[in-house]
Parts: structure tokens; sequence; C-alpha cells
């Protein structure tokens, strides 16, 4: 089993946490004060609009942008409703209507959050659902007979107060007295949650979820993690009382870092978020991986590099092929990329390659807490793959497009913008008659039209009859310009 480090890095305004396995940064996790996660929230929130053609309605949780409540997750999922069809939304969803409702996707983009009435409230062990009354067993939770059992002692714990429990894979070895002290938490948390619904006007924050550094607490700390150190005293104080009535295993893990090194120095976690910010990765072999983040995908091109340390061609490819797909699975952890994946290995010919690397891809991505699927290889070479969204990629945390070239990864040329600008002089001259244009650009722009274009410039303002001035603007990206009429 891989040992594994956490490292919590907390701030004021910002909190970092770093799993560590073997020495290696898997994956990183940011929650910052002014943009906190809104998952696992519950709102009272009021319908605005109800749209029947796309089954859905627009939800007013108080937020900028209004959320979005799907009719499937309106009515729950296909298990809890056998083979019925969904019916239409306008039957049940009305404008104005209030209803508690639980942010289950984050804004994204340009699109609000997105909404679910079945409301599910995570324990240590258990996860709580007050509108189910069926119970479940996480999938990872081997063996029939085991997960039969499981399922009869938390029949019998549970009761007949209402609402289903799904349990969590740390539930396998819970004793009963562990289990029902997390139900008794979840429901009060529950009634909690009702009491403030009846009283509060709609756009009311009812539940909000853990911090980050309490969800490392509850979720992220294994039987696998050595320790868990936090740089702050104050949160380490806060995260203990916590942890003692909540996470009583976990919190035995806890450390509080008194080192003089920044506590991110330790595994040069703050070069790691560099490269996770790039878009190449260097492979160890000479190979490497062009990572490319859209709003609708994400592409990964392999290529062999330098790598020539193989006996034949063929074998280099399925080397560095194998090790991309090690790479590729971190990556995914590292940067919280989501939604649809395409890798684009390096051709493969023969099949028991290709068979091989899909194998090495899915081991490595079933040490993911976030759901995928990888389909096999297509008929141009390209393996397709899905991983669940929730929350923004660390790209899009961190950064924002280029100002320049507006996301795009290029700019024209100066040559490019210096035809722009003729072009844009002549169409200025046939509609107005001023005295003089003067252009005003970028200083390269201007020193090539002085030069490798005076001919040019020179031949167009004695085409339109008029002189043509030159001015420098330092502040001007090399895109930008503007034309004077004087």
């Amino acid at each position: 089993m891989a040992t594994q480090d956490i490292l919590i890095n907390w701030a004021p305004q910002e909190t970092r946490v770093a799993i560590v396995e073997n020495g290696a940064v898997q994956e990183l996790h940011v929650e910052r004060t002014l943009e906190r996660g809104l998952v696992g929230n519950v709102y009272l929130g009021k319908v605005a609009r109800v749209l029947p053609g796309m089954q859905s309605a627009f939800v007013d949780i108080g937020l900028e942008r209004a959320a979005f409540l799907h009719v499937a997750d309106l009515f729950g999922h296909p298990t809890t409703r056998g083979d019925a069809p969904l019916p239409p939304i306008e039957r049940h969803v009305f404008e104005g209507q209030t209803l508690t409702v639980q942010v289950i996707k984050d804004a994204i983009g340009t699109k609000g959050a997105r909404l679910s009435t079945q409301i599910s409230i995570a324990g240590r062990m258990l996860v709580f659902l007050p509108h189910d009354d069926h119970i479940g067993i996480s999938q990872k939770i081997g063996g029939p007979e085991l997960r039969e059992q499981l399922r009869t002692r938390m029949q019998a714990l549970a009761g007949s107060e209402g609402g289903g429990f799904i349990l969590r894979t740390n539930a396998e070895e819970a004793s009963d007295a562990e289990l029902a002290d997390d139900i008794a938490y979840l429901r009060k948390a529950w009634a909690a949650i009702r009491q403030r619904a009846q009283s509060k006007p709609p756009g009311t924050l009812l539940h909000q979820d853990l911090s980050l550094a309490e969800r490392v607490l509850r979720d992220l700390t294994s039987d696998a993690t050595q320790t868990l150190r936090i740089d702050s005293k104050l949160q380490y104080e806060a995260l203990r009382a916590f942890g003692e009535s909540y996470t009583p295993g976990a919190v035995r893990k806890l450390e509080l870092y008194r080192g003089e090194r920044p506590i991110f120095d330790l595994f040069n976690i703050e070069e790691e978020i560099a490269k996770a910010l790039a878009r190449r990765v260097d492979l160890k072999s000479g190979g490497y991986l062009i990572i490319d983040q859209t709003e609708a995908l994400t592409t990964i091109d392999v290529n062999t590099g330098g790598f020539v340390g193989a006996r034949n061609f063929e074998d280099t490819i399925f080397k560095t092929n194998l090790e991309a797909a090690g790479a590729i699975a971190r990556q995914l952890r590292l940067r919280n990329l989501g939604g649809i994946i395409i890798a684009d290995f390096i051709d493969m010919t023969r099949e028991e390659h290709q068979q091989a690397v899909l194998a090495e891809l899915r081991k490595q991505l079933a040490r993911d807490r976030t759901r995928t699927t990888v389909s096999g290889f297509t008929q141009l070479g390209l393996v397709e793959m899905t991983r669940k969204r929730t929350r923004e990629s660390l790209a899009h945390m961190l950064c924002e497009p280029c100002p320049t070239c507006q996301g795009r990864g290029q700019v024209k040329t100066a040559r490019s913008v210096c035809y722009d600008i003729l072009r844009e002089i002549l169409r200025e001259a046939r509609q107005f008659n001023p005295k003089e244009f003067r252009v005003i650009a970028s200083a390269a722009v201007v020193e090539m039209l002085l030069d490798e274009e005076s001919g040019h410039i020179a031949g167009l303002s004695e085409f339109i009859g008029k002189p043509i001035s030159l001015s420098a603007e330092a502040t001007m990206n090399p895109e930008q310009y503007d034309i004077v009429l004087m």
C-alpha cells in the first residue's frame, strides 16, 4: 500500500491541501474564502421560471445567477423510481414556489449551479437521504455476504424514524456505536435544516458543507495516511476539536507543522502547482504530454520527444505510451480535469500493446476518488474517457484568460497588424476627409511600418492624398491600434 502524507497550508484568504504518495504529489485542493464551492450546500430557493421545453426550472437561491433544476433531479435517481417515466416538471413546479434544494454541481463558466431536491447530507461513515428509505452500500465494499450483513445492521440501527442511508467505504469496519453516532448526527443536522427552512425567507443558506480542512479529516484521511500536517496553530486547534468529536481515527494523525521552511516546500509542491498549470508535461523517459483544456473537452497528446531508449521504434512507442498512461491519470487528479477527455496516444500497430496501455490507464485511474469511465481505442487511435466534474479545474480556479490573446494562446504577427492598419486607413479615407491620419500602435508595429513596410505606407499616403503619421504606445498589446483623424 502506498504511504501518504497530507499537507495543509492555511491562510485567512485561502486553504491549500496537497496529498503526497511515496514522495510524489498526487492531488491538489484549493479553497478560497471568497470563492468557496457550493456543492453540498442546502438553500431555500424560489422558482423564478419553469421551462417545459427543457423539462427544467431556474431557481433563485440568492446567488448572482439563477441555479438550474432538471426534472431528473426533482424526482430522484431511477433506482428509487423503478421504471416509471418522469412526470412533466410543470405539473410539480410553478413560478414563485419555495423549494428546499441542494447544489450538486458548482457554477462553471457561464452555466449556473445545478440543483437537486433530493437532499443528501454526508457524515463520516454514512450519507443520509432524508427523502429516501433504502439502505445503499458503497460499490467499493466487497463481497455480497458482507454487504448484506452491513445492510441488516444498518436497518436495525436506523429504526423506523424515516430516511435512507448510504454506507461509505470507511464504514466497512465500523462498530454499531460509531454508526449510531453518525446516524444521530445526520438526523440532527437534517432537523436543523427543516427548522430553518420554516422560519427563513427564500434565498437563505440552510446548511453549508464542511470547509476544505474539515473535509480532509472526514474524507481524505485513510489507513494509508501517515501524517496530516497543518501550518496554522489556530486552525490546528479548531481541527483537533472538530476531529475529536467527529473523526477520532483521523485526528490522531494530525500534527502542527513548526518548521521554518514553508510547509509546501517540503515536497516542492509550489513547483508542482506551476507544472500543473503548464501546457507541456515532461515524462522521465524523454517523452512528453501536451494538455489543452477547452470549455467542452480536454485533449491530451502523447509524444516520444527525445526518448530513444528501446531496441526498436515500436518498443519505444509502447514504453512511452505506458508511462504516459500513468502520467495522464495523475494529471487528471492534479489539475482536477473533468468532462470529456480525449487522449491521443502514439499509434501502436500491435493489438496487445494497445490493450496493455489501456489496462495500465484503467489501473491508474482506479486510484481516483472521482468517477471516471474509459472507452477503448477508436478507429482513429484515440482513447475517449469522462471524469465527473463537480468543481472548477485548478487552471480555472488559479488563472484567467490572457488579456493580450483572449485565451487563444497566440497573437497576430506585427506584419498582420500592419496590413490591418493599412486596410483600415483606406476604409476611413473613403468615408472621411481629415487633414491627417495618425496611427497609434505598439512599438513593434510602428517599427515595422517605419522600416520594412515604409514603402507600402508611403504608397498609401500618396494614393489617398493625406499624410500618415505614426506614434508608439507602450501600453498597447501587439494587436491593439487606433487610427486618429486629425
